[in-house]
């Protein structure tokens, strides 16, 4: 597993190896300034330097992100399950999410803040519009696309409706679910701090707004450093749960 788990990363990290080498060097090297585009070492010190509340921040962003990416799997997953249930429902649901999935979110997000106001709950919900929509179309898929002989076998054995979809569908639909997480793991990253942008009193969308605002973009790097930490660790987390759940499919 460990020589596995080398030959797959050990690429990845090289390159990215290579271009923080590449980054570091060259800006000095063409004498760009540190408020066009810091070096990594200035990030990283900007990153670490607590005289900026980080753990606020990147406890609320990460809040604003997990509780997008919950309500948008679960909203995804019993839309799915509707659309994959009745044809009358899929005719009646699938234009309706197509939709609101064409939306603007940038523009939709000052309505939430009217409605709802400031705080948590309006960058929570813009996650979850960015995030539902690929649940929802792989869940479908996941459910409909079933090998018919499994079908018919349940057929033959007399077996209902519900026992059918709960025994063959769901578990058939498993690794279209996870897959799907994974992209909703980085959409609702997005999607947090897009509500931040527009309007937040905390978050590293804030941070961010603020730094570019005083021209201090080490910072704003810095902000954007614990961003990416955030989506990769709950990608990771959603791997780690491909990896338990549906172990015979490989969602990657």
């Amino acid at each position: 597993m460990t020589a596995r788990a080398l030959r797959r990363y050990v690429p990845s990290l090289v390159l990215f190896g290579a271009l923080l080498v590449l980054w570091q060097v060259l800006p000095p090297l063409f004498r760009v300034r540190e408020y066009l585009l810091p070096g990594p070492a200035a990030v990283v010190r900007a990153a670490l330097d607590f005289s900026i509340p980080w753990p606020t921040h990147v406890w609320i962003t990460t809040l604003e992100v997990l509780g997008g990416f919950l309500l948008a799997g679960a909203a995804g997953v019993a839309l799915g399950v509707a659309i994959a249930w009745s044809v009358a429902l899929a005719g009646a649901l699938v234009p309706f999410l197509v939709f609101v999935n064409t939306l603007p979110k940038v523009a939709v997000a000052p309505l939430f803040l009217l409605w709802l106001g400031y705080g948590v709950i309006p960058n929570i919900l813009i996650a979850a519009l960015i995030g539902f929509f690929p649940v929802v179309i792989n869940t479908a898929v996941g459910l409909t696309q079933v090998d018919e002989e499994l079908l018919d076998l349940g057929r033959v054995f007399g077996a209902p409706k519900w026992k059918v979809f709960l025994k063959i569908r769901l578990p058939n639909a498993l690794p279209y679910v996870l897959s799907a997480l994974k992209v909703t793991a980085t959409a609702a990253v997005v999607g947090a701090i897009v509500g931040e942008f527009v309007a937040s009193q905390a978050g590293l969308g804030m941070v961010i707004v603020n730094a570019q605002t005083n021209l201090n973009t080490p910072v704003a790097f810095a902000a954007l450093l614990w961003i990416s930490v955030i989506g990769l660790v709950l990608y990771g987390l959603v791997g780690l749960a491909a990896r338990w759940w549906a172990p015979w499919a490989d969602t990657t």
